[in-house]
Order: C-alpha cells, then sequence, then structure tokens
C-alpha cells in the first residue's frame, strides 16, 4: 500500500518534526517567525512558530517553550536530536517577522515581528545554526511549508503570491 503525502500542520505557539514523504506547514505568519531546522543528509525537518522573542514576557505559571525563540528554538533541537539529527549538521531557514499595524508610538515593545526576528537569528549564532535563507519582515501575514526531500520553504504571502527559497 501507498503512503499518501501528508502536510503536518503547526499552530501558533507549538512546533513538530517531519520526515519523507510528508511535508510541514504553518500558517498565520504575521509577526510570529516559522523556523524550519532540518538535516538534508537525513531528510529530516523541525518546524516552531514563535511569538515572541523571550520567555521572560511570559505572564503564565506553566511555560509554552515553543511559543518563544529563547526557549523554543533548544526545544527543537532536542526534538531533532530524538529522530537522530546530530545538531552540527542542522540549517535553518526561517519567515514572518512581519510589522503587521502601524503604532503611533516608535516604542520597542511594540516591534514585535523584527524583535522576532532578531531573537530567533541570536538563538542561530548561539547553537552554530547557519540561516540558508528568510522572508522576514514587511508588513504581509505569510504560510510557510517546507519539503524536507528538496529542502524548498514555499512562501505564500498575502497579496504577494508565492516563492520559494
Amino acid at each position: 500500500m501507498l503512503k499518501t503525502n501528508e502536510v503536518i500542520k503547526v499552530g501558533i505557539a507549538q512546533m513538530d518534526v517531519v520526515k519523507p514523504p510528508h511535508t510541514i506547514r504553518t500558517s498565520g505568519l504575521g509577526s510570529c517567525v516559522g523556523v524550519i531546522l532540518y538535516d538534508e543528509s537525513k531528510q529530516i525537518a523541525g518546524l516552531i512558530h514563535v511569538m515572541l522573542p523571550d520567555s521572560t514576557l511570559g505572564r503564565a505559571t506553566a511555560l509554552n517553550v515553543a511559543k518563544f525563540a529563547d526557549t523554543g528554538i533548544e526545544a527543537l533541537i532536542d526534538l531533532l536530536k530524538v529522530e537522530g539529527v546530530q545538531p552540527f549538521k542542522l540549517k535553518a531557514k526561517i519567515a514572518g517577522g512581519a510589522q503587521m499595524f502601524k503604532f503611533a508610538s516608535d516604542k520597542d515593545s511594540m516591534r514585535i515581528g523584527p524583535r522576532n526576528v532578531e531573537a530567533v537569528k541570536e538563538q542561530l549564532r548561539k547553537n552554530r545554526i547557519p540561516l540558508i535563507a528568510e522572508d522576514t519582515g514587511g508588513n504581509s501575514g505569510r504560510t510557510i511549508e517546507f519539503d524536507p526531500v528538496s529542502s524548498k520553504l514555499n512562501i505564500r504571502t498575502v497579496n504577494q503570491g508565492v516563492s520559494e527559497i
């Protein structure tokens, strides 16, 4: 019996791992950042939908590690290690981090999209994971889908069509 290609869907502040023949997708990336960590040789990829840059912004007692760049990237690396991926082989692609709303104030706390992108890049640097490609910023929402076989990230941007990195 043939296996059908299934799309693994990742929601806001969630993460998951995918192997062929499946692909992995997240939608609703406004100021959030979708981070793909992948091992080309093993054809395994993980996706996390990061909502906020820093877990110190969380007010809940039970911390959702996938919600934050500083805790989520580490957690995704750990999830990939369970699948047999060696962290030094990981590469990254990211998308999202839009500035979805115009604010009268230039307060840094309102710049969630750009702060998310910077926090994600900081975690990638800290873990020595090369950032291969990105589609970040702007003011439009995105849906992304990654294929672990081709290592291509398909990006659908609201009112701007489809691109691939």
